[in-house]
Parts: structure tokens; sequence; C-alpha cells
């Protein structure tokens, strides 16, 4: 009877530890749960505006693509314009660069040696 009385004891303090416990993790589960509620349409959004971004950025590069296509476009026909209009200052003019171009890459190789 001596030690039944502290195994009594024993045995309620374990009956409510365990029963802090389980209200302890039932608070932590709907806290969970309720997180969970309000993050899961934040990243929803979050999602939304990242592929909005994304399909912006796509439609920004198509157009400055088609607008670089036009201006390479216009550049060769107006090149091809004026070669018709004067072949010889043309190839006279094509000479030039050239050579300027030679001559740099000339120097720029030199340098490294």
């Amino acid at each position: 009877m001596i030690f039944d009385q502290p195994t009594k004891l024993h045995n309620q303090l374990a009956d409510q530890a365990a029963g802090a416990a389980d209200e302890a993790l039932n608070s932590l589960s709907a806290s969970v749960c309720d997180m969970q509620a309000k993050v899961a349409p934040m990243l929803d959004r979050a999602g939304d505006r990242v592929s909005a971004l994304a399909q912006r950025g796509l439609d920004a590069v198509r157009e400055g693509s088609t607008q670089m296509r036009n201006k390479a476009q216009h550049a060769g026909d107006a090149a091809t314009g004026y070669i018709r209009h004067d072949p010889v200052k043309a190839m006279l003019i094509a000479a030039v660069t050239g050579a300027a171009l030679m001559g740099l890459l000339g120097l720029l190789t030199r340098s490294r040696s």
C-alpha cells in the first residue's frame, strides 16, 4: 500500500502530461491547417504573377525580335538600293571598310603577342 500511492500519483501525472501533449498537438495541427489555408492562396497568386511576368517577358522578346528583323530588312534594302544607284562608290566604301577592319585586327593580334 505504501507503493500504491506514488504509483497512482505517477499515473495521474502521466495522464495529465499525455492530455497536455494531446492538446498541444491538436492546437499545433489546427494552427498548421489554418496557416496552410492562408498560405495556399498567396502562393497561387504569386505563381500567377510569375506566369504573367514570364509571358510579358516573352512578348517583349518577340516584339524586339520583330523590330530588329524589320530594321535589318530595311538596312538591307537601303544598301541594295545604294549599290544599284552608285556601284563604284559602294565598292570603294566596302574596300576601305575591309582594309580598316584588317588593320584593326592586325593591331589587336600584335598587341597580344
